[in-house]
């Protein structure tokens, strides 16, 4: 991991840009902490500089409640090279919503399932790198971003303790069963009216995790109109399982 950037913000939150490896992202930490500090990692569906002014606030947010925040671009995002299978795969969903016609299963697996692969080993390293750095300390938390990013990560990777999803994104057929294995505490948030959302199919898949410990909050509005006391509350549950 090499640092490229810092900047202290004006809440005394401060902001490094790294890389790793190819892979670029940005860690947020307080300014001033007399003790190492739990970790959120922030998933996102691609484009940092497209996606900085919400994933700033939402860090700024978690620093403020004591924690860690950190975000990677996504594969085939930014500045990264094209996954031509998903660009072939996402030019497919188009047409399809622009024909007002169901996106296929098949469309589903080709945008969603290579992201998936190459993604969660990216977050793995990320991880590693980050719980190295004074300051920084497990447990962790991951919250947002392609929610089969978050449902393998969450499954695969032990030194995550508690996650976020964000209900609204496409999701394979073959998630389900992923679902079904998770085991930590788990918060799901739907927006009711979300118009690019199968409804239906995000209530199966809450329906289909295996934690023992989920909640749904569901409210209403649209793919963006995600209330802001959901921020007070995502932060309630990571302190309850990462402090």
């Amino acid at each position: 991991m090499k640092f490229t950037t810092e900047q202290r913000l004006d809440d005394g939150v401060v902001e490094r840009e790294f890389t790793l490896g190819e892979i670029p992202g940005i860690l947020w930490t307080p300014g001033s902490s007399s003790a190492p500090v739990p970790l959120i990692l922030l998933g996102q569906p691609g484009g940092l500089d497209r996606m900085y002014p919400r994933l700033a606030a939402r860090a700024r947010h978690s620093v403020a409640d004591g924690f860690a925040a950190a975000t990677i671009e996504l594969p085939g995002s930014g500045d990264r090279p094209r996954l031509a299978a998903v660009e072939e795969a996402r030019t497919d969903m188009r047409r399809a919503l622009e024909a007002h016609q169901p996106v296929g299963d098949g469309i589903v697996d080709r945008l969603v399932l290579p992201l998936v692969e190459q993604a969660v080993p990216e977050w793995q390293a990320a991880l590693a790198a980050l719980l190295s750095l004074p300051g920084i300390r497990g447990p962790v938390g991951y919250a947002g971003g392609i929610i089969s990013i978050g449902i393998r990560l969450a499954v695969v990777e032990p030194r995550i303790s508690a996650a976020l999803l964000f209900a609204g994104s496409f999701v394979p057929r073959t998630m389900f069963e992923e679902a079904r294995q998770m085991t930590i505490p788990l918060l799901v948030l739907l927006q009711w009216d979300d118009e690019g959302n199968d409804r239906r199919l995000a209530l199966d898949l809450f329906d289909a995790f295996g934690s023992r410990e989920k909640t749904l909050h569901a409210n209403m509005g649209g793919h963006t109109g995600v209330p802001r006391f959901e921020g007070d509350a995502g932060n309630q549950f990571f302190s309850r399982h990462l402090k």
